[in-house]
């Protein structure tokens, strides 16, 4: 059994945005969710900056009892179920009844690290003896599928019910593992996504590698800078993204809105060879990558006219732009028009791949493609390749109908997902 797969509901909790409408008009005014976080200042780190969530206590009262409120501190379960219960509601599901699970949906939601308040409260106690103050929702708020089992419970899913973690391709190998399962038969709908908790127990070890800007901690919005000379390092970010992916079938016959198209794509690794490492990506590894994604989705190099790349504001920008030059066979002014959405948000970790797919997808239906924040200053190494045409610095209006989405991670691991316009 091969089937079509179909994006039918979007949901966001992002540092410019929370919610489609939030947004995504974010997105197209190019309104910045980067802002200097004082307790990062107090705790003496070189980054003061960060891409955050803003969420009321108000909010969080419409997606979270009392008593799951009570002593709930990891963040990334709170965006995290935020984002999936609002996709789950654009795509008009519902909640299965309380006497039996949804046994045709499931859920793969990722995440790199959760909890980490909650175990620092956690060791904190352990260690002065107050054992039994822990409560009872340590455990699930700080295991690794915490967020699944969360979002599973919330939703009732009966199918698949699971967490993927792959670093910075979290997101975007969680949606081509949702599109595998749906295709091949075993279940009809899945939510996929991703989230990563904020602060600075997390921020703190990247800022130790020095690899964010340090620069920038009273101008918060022109920290990050992807594909410009002047980058400094990524601006780190969190939050989630969430898609319900479905089966064309079930999709029609209940007359759910489409976004998308899930054509296919490819995961793979460079196994730390040669020039990847395991902050390093495998060039040779990157490349495979995008060919076997553009093969497996059956279509050919030349129909792909937009790229969402990974584009950290790194010092490999340069590299990833040439890596998509040689895979594609394309440059110049024949090169797909290329976005990185850091410039807006940060690197939001094990979060990025999802945001960044949701942000992809809101393109079809906007028929627009978001502009690339402060690169005003292309790297020398990028103008030589593209014209700046192909990089638009604001939004622009354009109608994307084949769109390649890719996710470059930690661990030297690669996820490549091609999405395409449902006419």
């Amino acid at each position: 059994m091969s089937r079509r797969v179909v994006v039918t509901g979007l949901g966001v909790c992002a540092p410019n945005g929370i919610g489609l409408k939030e947004f995504g008009d974010a997105m197209i005014h190019g309104k910045s969710g980067i802002r200097f976080i004082p307790k990062l200042k107090e705790l003496k780190f070189g980054c003061q900056i960060a891409g955050e969530p803003q969420i009321s206590e108000a909010l969080l009262q419409n997606y979270f009892t009392p008593l799951q409120l009570r002593g709930l501190k990891a963040s990334g379960i709170i965006y995290g179920v935020i984002a999936g219960t609002d996709a789950w509601a654009d795509a008009g599901l519902k909640k299965a009844p309380d006497d039996r699970p949804d046994w045709d949906s499931g859920i793969i939601f990722g995440s790199g690290t959760l909890g980490i308040a909650k175990f620092h409260e956690a060791m904190l106690q352990v260690d002065e003896g107050q054992v039994r103050r822990l409560g009872s929702t340590t455990v699930i708020q700080t295991m690794a599928s915490g967020i699944s089992a969360y979002l599973g419970g919330i939703l009732g899913c009966g199918n698949q019910v699971t967490t993927n973690s792959s670093a910075c391709t979290t997101g975007t190998e969680g949606v081509l593992m949702g599109y595998e399962r749906i295709k091949a038969g075993q279940a009809e709908r899945m939510l996929v996504g991703s989230c990563s908790d904020s602060g600075p127990y997390v921020w703190g070890g990247f800022d130790a590698m020095r690899i964010l800007p340090r620069n920038f901690n009273d101008n918060p919005e022109k920290a990050s800078r992807p594909m410009s000379a002047s980058a400094a390092g990524f601006v780190p970010g969190s939050g989630a993204g969430a898609l319900v992916l479905e089966s064309l079938e079930s999709a029609r016959a209940r007359g759910a809105k489409i976004y998308a198209e899930v054509l296919g794509g490819a995961i793979n690794s460079g196994g730390q060879r040669g020039e990847g490492s395991m902050t390093a990506p495998n060039s040779e590894a990157v490349q495979r990558c995008i060919t076997a994604a553009v093969r497996q989705a059956g279509i050919q190099i030349s129909d792909i006219d937009s790229i969402n790349g990974h584009l950290t504001a790194t010092a490999k920008d340069a590299l990833e732009i040439e890596n998509w030059s040689q895979a594609l066979e394309r440059n110049g002014k024949d090169f797909p028009i290329i976005n990185s959405f850091k410039g807006l948000f940060g690197h939001c970790l094990s979060a990025a791949g999802s945001i960044e797919c949701v942000a992809s997808v809101l393109q079809f239906q906007l028929n627009k493609v978001f502009g690339n924040a402060n690169c005003e200053d292309l790297h020398p190494d990028i103008e030589k390749l593209l014209p700046t045409g192909r990089i638009p610095k604001s939004t622009i209006d354009y109608r994307p109908n084949i769109l390649a989405k890719a996710s470059f991670g930690f661990g030297d691991v690669n996820a490549c997902v091609i999405f395409k316009r449902v006419n």
